[in-house]
């Protein structure tokens, strides 16, 4: 016959060992989530790349490929630009939007000056809306391509040649081209 007290030890005992698997189960699934935070980025990329949903433009010069253009159809073209926190430079496009047949080469020039009393170093990341037109929007030469060195009180001029695919899908008849310019400065040095 057990007594009151063995069935004491028991139930602490019991107890003890099932605290133990709820904490190590607990530490899992913090362990897991930690990790699932790392790989979101990535994951978010290949998504991304997989669909054409996230607005990303090719980082590289495109080659213009005249295979003709399409002047029954003309796309509108916006131009938005924005400074990220802390860089004190008037960016704008010179021309807010403009009209193109696909497959039609276009020039077009944006303004920065930086009004800062140090010299800064920009760079310019660009994003198409909607995310899918970003695969037929190309850039020939483009000023996001490499970083903006601009002297302190100075003004430039800085251009983009682009041409939007004859293959845009025929529901799209707008794209807007958005660049929002940061300092890395710091990060050229």
């Amino acid at each position: 016959m057990s007594t009151d007290d063995d069935k004491a030890n028991i139930n602490t005992r019991t107890g003890i060992s099932n605290n133990n698997k709820t904490v190590r189960k607990l530490l899992l699934v913090v362990v897991a989530m930690f990790g699932f935070g790392f790989a979101l980025v990535p994951l978010y990329d290949v998504f991304c790349d997989i669909t054409g949903l996230n607005g990303k433009t090719n980082d590289t010069a495109a080659t213009y490929e005249a295979g003709g253009i399409d002047k029954l159809r003309t796309v509108k073209v916006q131009f938005i630009t924005r400074n990220a926190k802390g860089i004190p430079w008037e960016f704008e496009p010179v021309i807010n939007e403009i009209s193109v047949h696909p497959g039609e080469m276009k020039l077009v020039s944006f303004y920065a000056k930086n009004n800062a009393s140090h010299d800064i170093i920009g760079q310019a990341v660009p994003s198409v809306s909607p995310g899918l037109a970003a695969n037929y929007f190309h850039k020939i030469e483009c000023f996001c391509f490499t970083q903006q060195p601009l002297a302190a009180g100075k003004d430039v001029e800085m251009s983009l040649q682009f041409y939007v695919d004859l293959e845009l899908p025929a529901d799209i008849n707008t794209l807007t081209l958005s660049y929002t310019l940061y300092d890395i400065t710091e990060k050229s040095s």
